[in-house]
């Protein structure tokens, strides 16, 4: 047998062997028919009742008492928090290595070209809307009308360092592959974890059936596992979000809260918008009614909106794609991982709206060329945002130096992030299902999209 056929017969024998990760969320089964997203609403309503109640603003606690309950009130929060972070990285790893070793080679290379260039359009149409949106409302013109936020001082990059980041462009694309995946892995950069694991399956599929057969084995294995711990995670997501909530409002007081009304106004605004763009795609490439696809997938949008982690989703994206969209499983196991990574819209809608909203707050005048650059570096940002809460703002913090302000409005920015992150993380999930019904239409088994008849 020549080895070409060889590779076929076990790129056969493979797509029958791997289990696709939606049909081990068996063990997220029981959290989803005890309807955990009616709980998550509770607890996020009963949370900011009680941050309200507690914050020392109000006069009901003293301000030592609110601090140290607001501490224990986070505690689950942090605990599952730390939960998914931990298990992030070996759940990305084995779904994107079942996804590719599911799909044939031939398949895969038109497939992930595509897709990359798929997501990088709908980045960029994010950063447009988020673009268009703020220059119209002009939310930062309000704050700096009350004096602005406070400056450091700090030096501003001026236009030839930025000419010359712009030029740095090809060295960055040259440190996509990481040349220390390991370091990659403990560093959580997980563009390089996605990246190196796309090689590695890849690569993969190219081994005889008997050498790859104790791989799969094995990648079966890190899914069940990681299905495991998520379902854990899970179980303390009402209480996670009633604790996160409460500790937030008992924070954060209420006079900003309110004034930064009108910027989160905006931006909510622009993740609508760029719903709205998903629903018209749907539309244009499947044909089906765009408020039913809406309808199906509420479960992960309700609790992306609770969790503000796209990896935490995950899961339950796969099974809404493959049960309820009828996605083939091949195309979920590949897009939804590789889109929880690389796939950030609303992150990017986020970071254009918060970067313009600080230049206008500080009196910033922006030019073609910094318009030009900040495109740029959140495109690269958004890719390389991680898919955990307040990922957006620790990577924000790149593309206001890029841009040349301040970093000091941050701090603001961060109070009210967690608020912005649940938006934001719907919207991700919602631009991952998206994706998955687009490229099922062309790639999956069926060759065709039907929404799966649920009630």
């Amino acid at each position: 047998m020549s080895q070409t056929a060889v590779d076929k017969h076990f790129i056969n024998h493979t797509m029958l062997e791997i289990r696709p990760l939606n049909n081990l969320s068996v063990y997220l089964d029981r959290l989803i028919k005890g309807r955990l997203w009616l709980k998550v609403i509770i607890g996020l309503i009963l949370g900011a009742g009680v941050g309200i109640v507690i914050n020392p603003s109000t006069g009901f606690v003293p301000e030592n008492f609110s601090l140290s309950l607001a501490n224990w009130l986070d505690l689950p929060g942090q605990i599952f928090m730390r939960l998914v972070q931990m298990i992030m990285i070996p759940l990305i790893f084995a779904s994107i290595i079942s996804g590719i070793v599911g799909n044939t080679s031939e398949n895969l290379k038109a497939f992930g070209i595509k897709l990359l260039l798929y997501f990088v359009f709908t980045t960029v149409i994010a950063i447009t809307i988020g673009l268009i949106v703020t220059f119209i409302m002009k939310p930062g013109q309000y704050v700096f009308k009350l004096g602005g936020f406070p400056n450091s001082g700090e030096k501003l990059i001026e236009p030839n360092e930025q000419t010359n980041l712009i030029e740095n462009i090809p060295d960055t694309i040259s440190k996509l592959i990481p040349n220390n995946p390991l370091e990659s892995i403990l560093m959580g950069e997980m563009l390089g974890v996605v990246i190196f694991t796309i090689i590695i399956g890849v690569a993969i599929t190219q081994l005889n059936h008997d050498t790859a057969r104790p791989i799969i084995r094995f990648v079966e294995a890190i899914q069940k596992i990681c299905m495991i711990v998520v379902s854990w995670a899970m179980m303390l997501v009402p209480y996670a979000v009633f604790g996160l909530i409460a500790a937030l409002l008992s924070k954060i007081g209420i006079e900003i809260f309110l004034g930064l009304g009108y910027y989160m106004i905006v931006v909510i605004l622009g993740l609508t918008l760029l719903m709205i763009f998903y629903l018209i795609m749907v539309f244009a490439f499947t044909r089906k009614n765009p408020l039913k696809f809406l309808n199906l997938i509420r479960e992960p949008q309700l609790l992306a909106f609770s969790t503000a982690s796209s990896a935490a989703v995950m899961p339950v994206s796969m099974k809404t794609a493959d049960e309820k969209l009828g996605v083939s499983s091949n195309i979920s196991d590949f897009v939804i991982p590789v889109g929880a990574t690389i796939n950030m819209d609303g992150t990017a809608l986020f970071q254009c709206v918060t970067t313009l909203f600080l230049a206008q707050a500080y009196g910033i005048e922006l030019s073609v060329i910094n318009l030009i650059l900040i495109t740029t570096t959140v495109v690269a940002a958004s890719i390389g945002t991680p898919a955990i809460p307040g990922g957006g703002v620790i990577i924000l913090a790149s593309v206001l130096q890029s841009a040349g302000i301040p970093i000091d409005g941050l701090i603001i920015i961060i109070g009210i992030d967690r608020i912005l992150g649940m938006f934001r993380t719907a919207v991700n999930v919602t631009g991952d299902l998206t994706a998955s019904v687009i490229f099922n239409k062309f790639y999956g088994s069926d060759k065709n999209i039907t929404f799966a008849n649920k009630k």
